[in-house]
């Protein structure tokens, strides 16, 4: 089965990594060369790693690395599955999906990476709703063990169940769940994010004492670590389309020292500044 990906950031290129690894040709796609450029090195690097860690032979790195092309023409994105990583803006996903049921077959499934858009909600409008499935991957996708598999209202059994399937073929823990915002994962897990804004906000502690505690608590990552891990700007934007969902439920609510990282550029990992200075 080929597998395609549409988005070469740090999820999709993840989400290719495991592909490759399990055997499958992909093509991962998107508008921007230097995206592209950055994903490939990413993807090379992640994988030079694990071969340094005894985790993968070289040959078998090599192997993989034959299944992948890269791509900036949405006309060479056919494949069996697509799986898109793009941004998590509602219109964006719907215009790729219509775009992409041009062209490709009727027999292709579609799926979406996002966190938190009721996977009803994107499949409105297409010719074929009952193939696309929610397929969420947690970052970094390619060691991360749980997939969320999402039925919308018109999804297919068959297409939830290849999904499904797929996803334990790339070696992940994968588990159903219903439409709904923020599934399962997000939705247990935004109060971590959200209250501990809401203390750094209401001046009870600093952001790095917070995190210190979470950690000797038991926690692998306090909330504002684990926002750089995963992107400062994507956690706002879950934590934005979880609060419309619920009709502004103040449990959800956004917070205002995030809006400004966001606004400052300061993503995380990713731009080398978050809540922490990862430049130095």
């Amino acid at each position: 089965m080929k597998t395609g990906i549409a988005g070469s950031g740090v999820m999709g290129s993840g989400i290719a990594i495991c592909s490759i690894l399990a055997g499958y040709e992909t093509v991962l796609y998107d508008i921007q060369d230097a995206a592209l450029e950055r994903s490939k090195k990413y993807i090379e690097s992640e994988m030079e790693k694990s071969v340094a860690k005894g985790k993968l032979l070289s040959e078998a790195k090599d192997q993989a690395l034959k299944l992948l092309s890269f791509t900036k023409e949405l006309n060479e994105l056919k494949a069996d599955l697509i799986l898109e990583a793009a941004l998590e803006k509602l219109d964006i996903k719907r215009e790729l999906f219509s775009k992409l049921e041009h062209i490709n077959g009727a027999e292709t499934i579609y799926a979406t990476n996002t966190s938190s858009i009721p996977i009803t909600q994107i499949a409105l409008g297409l010719k074929n709703p009952s193939n696309l499935v929610g397929i969420h991957f947690f970052n970094p996708a390619q060691l991360m063990k749980l997939v969320e598999i999402i039925k919308g209202a018109s999804t297919s059994e068959k297409v939830a169940t290849i999904a499904f399937n797929w996803a334990v073929s790339l070696g992940k823990h994968a588990v159903y769940a219903n439409d709904a915002p923020g599934f399962i994962v997000n939705r247990v897990a935004r109060p971590y994010y959200v209250e501990g804004l809401k203390i750094a906000e209401e001046n009870v502690a600093e952001f790095q004492a917070i995190d210190r505690l979470c950690e000797a608590s038991g926690f692998r990552l306090g909330p504002f670590r684990l926002m750089d891990l995963i992107g400062v700007e994507t956690n706002f934007s879950v934590t934005s389309s979880m609060y419309e969902q619920f009709h502004q439920e103040p449990r959800f609510r956004p917070s205002r020292i995030q809006q400004q990282m966001v606004d400052a550029g300061r993503h995380g990992r990713k731009t080398g500044k978050g809540f922490y200075d990862y430049e130095e």
